[in-house]
């Protein structure tokens, strides 16, 4: 009976081959799947902006030629203002109100919000004032960047993507 279990046993050579052959086949599917992920993410991130730049626009088109970000009355652009704006219901005059009050008859242009950058995770807007240069590249201290007087709008990265491009340039 010993001599029957023993003939049924995997050797040690055995269990090391089939080990090393896992390993081989391990090292080569995982990149594949890094690159996938990243692929994933740039193609959000794509998604994302194209989203944001069309609702800013829209923004703009229907409150008198003026992006998002500026208060009611005119003055100094800000964060809040930018995400009440895309969020809300707004009038004309980039007043905001709960969705469904009377009177705030446009948008809400973003429901969900500022979307996270999908390589940072971040939801915050780096907001470029009115007499200052747009960036020239990404500092990854925000998930985006935008300057409200131009609807200039990036991601907030300093990455390359798999071809070599800066994620800043998208």
């Amino acid at each position: 009976m010993f001599t029957q279990l023993r003939n049924r046993a995997f050797t040690l050579v055995e269990l090391l081959i089939v080990v090393v052959v896992l390993g081989i086949l391990a090292g080569i599917v995982l990149p594949s799947f890094s690159s996938s992920t990243e692929d994933a993410k740039l193609a959000s991130m794509v998604q994302n902006l194209q989203t944001i730049r069309a609702s800013l626009d829209l923004y703009k088109v229907q409150h008198g030629d003026l992006y998002p970000g500026y208060p009611a009355g005119g003055g100094t652009p800000t964060e809040t203002l930018l995400s009440n704006q895309l969020s809300l219901s707004s009038k004309k005059d980039h007043s905001t109100a709960a969705i469904g009050t009377d009177d705030y008859n446009l948008g809400p242009y973003m429901k969900s919000g500022m979307p996270a950058n999908p390589f940072n995770g971040l939801k915050t807007v780096k907001l470029v004032a009115d007499a200052t240069a747009f960036p020239t590249a990404g500092d990854d201290t925000t998930g985006w960047v935008y300057k409200p007087k131009t609807g200039q709008f990036k991601a907030n990265l300093t990455a390359e993507s798999s071809d070599g491009t800066e994620l800043f340039d998208y």
